[in-house]
Formats: structure tokens, C-alpha cells, sequence
């Protein structure tokens, strides 16, 4: 491997994004810098221009969200012949060897498709993602979010996905299985991508020695009911795509019993806008997703009990109230 690109997708973040440049500047290898301008009103495109001059631009006309972002960026590194691409969130700092230590695992070992590290909130004390994982239940998870940054997650491992915010993806890996789904806009569009690399025999490894810092929900935050209208649209898109035929039943109903307590827990707080355009969108979309589906299962290069073997046999750990449902779903199964 010779050539890297770090891609930074941008909307609106300009007060972040000097110190995230600064940060990818002082890494302690060499690599190209692409930030993907997403239509910014805030000044961002003029900030880079005039402070950032070796930062290299691709300026989309409007916002393609991080999935369309992210994409712009990679297609660019294509064109740069680059051998490996590194995601980078606008609202993230990263420490100096981030890079080069993700770089040397990447290249360590042939079928290793993506290696993630360590993203740490900014005020250090809490961690945000070591990873991802995918429930049984249909629900994915980043790995150690919210617990305390100890020595927990001090040793590297193979996990099932990684976070988009702070990751290097093996350019061969990619021309393989595509690049990200653009339909996902933002939320859960690493964790497909991650799933899609599982399924072609790909592995994803977390090495706890690349440390970056994020701000989360810098940028998510501005949009009110946002977060809820992408979930309520992503979810099924990832579960119908993804999970293998021999588990659609075993995943779906629990999934579907997480899912319709989403819906309803988010009208309770006064969501029923967000809510009603997720399920809408998330229904059109479909059937373009069954037939994603077929593609992916199709040309799967893992047995099914490989991928339930990487699942994480529980809900995610901060699903308080889904745990009732729990008790309750295993109470019928009981009576059948």
C-alpha cells in the first residue's frame, strides 16, 4: 500500500473544522487531506479556501449527507490512485500517529478490509465507539459508548463493524462490494458497509492504539428531528439487506418488536412528523433494498452461522425499556 486519503465530509461545521484539519495535518505520515464541501451556508467552503490552501476541495452543489459525502471523497482518491481511504468526522480531532497506526494493521494482513481505533468523547473521560456491533435483535450498537475510557477496550479484536467517524477502509475492499448506500443519508450507513465486508469475507479488526477525539452530535444536533427520521428509515433497510436468510425470522420478530416501540416511543415526544416521513420513505425504498439484497446474499463468501457467530447475542446495553419487551417476547415464545 502506498497512497492514503483522509475524507473529511463537511456541512455546516465550520467552528469544528479547524481544529479537526489541524489534527490530520500534523499526522505523522504522509497522506492526502480531501475534505467534501456538502453545500455549506456558514462559510466553511470560503474558511478552508483561504486558511487550509493544502487541503484538497470536492464541492458538492448540495447535501448528500454523510453516505453521499463520504462517497464524493472516495470516488476522488479512486482517481488519485490511493490504496486506502481513512473516514474522518468535521467535529473529531485525531491523535498524531491516528493514522500511521491504523495504516501499518491495514497492512498487516491481506483480507483485513477496515481497521477502526479508539474514538473517545472530547472531554476524554467517556468513550464513544470501539466499534460496531449488530444485535440479534436487529439492533446495532457502537461498541463501549458511554462507559468510562479504562483499560476495558486496551486490546485489539475482530468485530463486526466499524464506525464511519474515524476508520481506514482498503481501497481493493471497496471496488469489491461497493461503496457506501446513498439512501442512508446518515446513521447505520457504516455499520452496512461494515456488514457487507463480513458477508464477502472480509475482516474488521479495532486496534485500541489509534485514538481520535469526537464532539458527538455536532452536526446532527442542528436539525431538529433528524435523528429520528433517519433511524426510523434506516433500520430495516440495514436488517432486510444484511441478515441472512436462515435468521430472518429468529432477528425480525424480535426486531420488529424493538422497532414498532421506537415508532411509538418517539410520537409520545412528539415526533409523529419524523416517524411518519421515515416509514413512508423507508416503505418506498424497499423494494430497491430486496433487491440489494438478493446481490449481497447471493455472492455471500460466509456460512450464516459465521455472521450469527459475530452478532452480539443481547440488546444493546443502554436499552433499558426494551429489555420489558424482552421478558414479554420471551414469555409468548415460552407459550407457543
Amino acid at each position: 500500500m502506498k497512497n492514503t486519503a483522509i475524507i473529511v465530509p463537511n456541512w455546516n461545521g465550520k467552528e469544528n473544522l479547524g481544529a479537526c484539519l489541524d489534527s490530520l495535518l500534523c499526522q505523522s505520515v504522509n497522506c492526502t487531506i480531501i475534505v467534501v464541501e456538502n453545500a455549506s451556508t456558514d462559510g466553511s467552503l470560503e474558511y478552508i479556501k483561504k486558511n487550509y490552501p493544502a487541503v484538497e476541495l470536492v464541492v458538492n452543489k448540495k447535501n448528500l449527507g454523510f453516505a453521499g459525502g463520504v462517497n464524493s471523497g472516495i470516488r476522488r482518491a479512486l482517481e488519485l490512485k490511493c490504496d486506502a481511504v481513512a473516514l474522518f468526522n468535521n467535529d473529531a480531532v485525531a491523535d498524531k500517529e491516528w493514522l500511521k497506526t491504523l495504516f501499518l494493521k491495514l497492512k498487516s494482513e491481506d483480507r483485513l478490509g477496515i481497521v477502526t481505533g479508539k474514538l473517545v468523547e472530547a472531554n476524554e473521560f467517556k468513550l464513544d465507539s470501539t466499534g460496531d456491533q449488530y444485535t440479534v435483535w436487529g439492533l446495532p450498537f457502537p461498541r463501549g459508548r458511554g462507559e468510562k475510557n479504562t483499560f476495558k477496550y486496551d486490546k485489539d479484536a475482530e468485530i463486526l463493524g466499524a464506525s464511519g467517524g474515524a476508520s481506514l477502509y482498503r481501497v481493493s475492499m471497496l471496488k469489491e462490494i461497493g461503496l457506501f448506500d446513498e439512501d442512508f443519508f446518515a446513521y447505520y450507513e457504516d455499520v452496512d458497509i461494515s456488514f457487507r465486508a463480513q458477508l464477502a469475507g472480509w475482516k474488521i479488526l479495532y486496534e485500541p492504539s489509534a485514538v481520535a477525539y469526537h464532539e458527538i452530535g455536532a452536526t446532527s444536533s442542528k436539525i431538529p428531528g433528524f435523528t429520528t427520521y433517519q433511524t426510523i428509515k434506516n433500520l430495516p433497510w440495514l436488517f432486510w439487506k444484511n441478515v441472512p436468510r436462515k435468521y430472518l425470522f429468529s432477528v425480525g420478530i424480535r426486531f420488529y418488536l424493538a422497532y414498532f416501540s421506537f415508532v411509538l416511543s418517539a410520537i409520545s415526544r412528539g415526533q409523529f412528523m419524523p416517524v411518519i416521513k421515515g416509514l413512508f420513505v423507508s416503505v418506498i425504498f424497499m423494494p430497491k433494498k430486496l433487491i440489494q439484497r438478493h446481490k449481497i446474499q447471493s455472492s455471500a463468501k460466509v456460512s450464516p452461522e459465521y455472521i450469527w457467530s459475530i452478532m452480539t447475542h443481547d440488546l444493546p446495553p443502554n436499552a433499558i425499556k426494551l429489555r420489558k419487551i424482552r421478558s414479554i417476547y420471551h414469555k409468548l415464545i415460552k407459550k407457543v
